[in-house]
C-alpha cells in the first residue's frame, strides 16, 4: 500500500506537464489568458510554461521543492483572482475554473507542508 501511495509524490507534479503542453502547444490559448492590462501576453504565456516547469523538476526531484510548492500555490492563486473570477459572473466555466484553482491551491499548500523535504528557504 505504501508504494501505492508514494506515486502520488509524483503524479501529482507531473500532472502539471499537461499545462505545459498548452502553454507550447496552442500558444495563443495561453496568451488569451493573460489580462488585457498586462503587455506582452506571449511572453508571459512562455515564460509561465518554463515556471511550471521548474515548478516540476524542483518537485520531483526533491530540491528546493518546499519553495516550489508554495510559489505554484502563489501563481495559482493569482489566476484565480486575475483571470477566472473577473470573468465569473457571465462565464460558467470561468467559476468552475476559479474554485478548481482554489482546489489546487489547498493541494499545493498540503504538499507543501506534509511531503516536501527540502525546508532550506521557507521553513
Amino acid at each position: 500500500m505504501e508504494k501505492i501511495l508514494n506515486i502520488g509524490r509524483y503524479l501529482f507534479p507531473l500532472s502539471f506537464l499537461l499545462y505545459v503542453g498548452l502553454h507550447f502547444g496552442k500558444p495563443e490559448v495561453g496568451a488569451a489568458f493573460v489580462p488585457e492590462f498586462i503587455p506582452f501576453p506571449l511572453f508571459w504565456n512562455y515564460f509561465t510554461a518554463l515556471c511550471i516547469i521548474a515548478f516540476i523538476l524542483s518537485a520531483v526531484f526533491r530540491k528546493y521543492d518546499k519553495l516550489a510548492y508554495v510559489s505554484m500555490a502563489i501563481y495559482v492563486f493569482l489566476m484565480a483572482i486575475l483571470v477566472h473570477f473577473p470573468k465569473a459572473g457571465s462565464d460558467e466555466l470561468e467559476m468552475i475554473n476559479g474554485f478548481r484553482n482554489i482546489m489546487l491551491i489547498g493541494a499545493l499548500l498540503g504538499f507543501a507542508k506534509y511531503v516536501a523535504s527540502d525546508k532550506r528557504i521557507v521553513g
